[in-house]
């Protein structure tokens, strides 16, 4: 017999057994809790799968994100205005605004941002992350006739 605590009643060693027993099936049945995790990380050399004859293809990642809130870690390129409520964010520092005419020409390496606010912007050599829920698919805005294929939504960005 087994004693732990006076004031509890000697058990036996199967009985402690049997109750472990229990208790170690019974947590198999409690579902997991999820981790708090953050917005998903996605880089620019993950947009795209493989490039074909007929253009640019979705990631299988991206494709599974859409809808999503992500990070990218960027620059944010000339905007056409010193104050707006969007920019371009690319891979790598710009001189120039990269919007196209056509989705078409789309480059493989810029996302459109759009803010919920109208925001003055930081210097295009300075990198930025932008948070933001991912669209996929080509839009074009009807205030400004731009075309993208890919775009963050709500999006915030600060200084890295």
């Amino acid at each position: 017999m087994l004693r732990w605590c006076p004031s509890v009643r000697p058990i036996s060693r199967r009985s402690a057994l049997g109750w472990l027993a229990g208790l170690a099936t019974a947590g198999s049945y409690l579902e997991p809790v999820p981790a708090l995790a953050g917005p998903a990380a996605l880089a620019f050399d993950e947009l795209y799968g493989k490039i074909s004859v007929l253009g640019l293809a979705f990631s299988d990642k991206v494709k599974a994100l859409d809808g999503e809130t992500v990070t990218m870690r960027g620059f944010m390129a000339p905007p056409l205005k010193a104050e707006a409520q969007f920019f371009v964010l690319t891979q790598i520092p710009m001189a120039l605004c990269p919007f196209c005419s056509s989705d078409a020409d789309w480059p493989a390496n810029i996302v459109v941002v759009y803010l919920d606010d109208r925001r003055t912007f930081l210097p295009p050599s300075r990198p930025i992350e932008v948070t933001g829920r991912l669209e996929v698919g080509s839009w074009t805005d009807p205030d400004t006739g731009f075309v993208s294929l890919l775009r963050l939504r709500h999006s915030s960005f600060e200084a890295v």
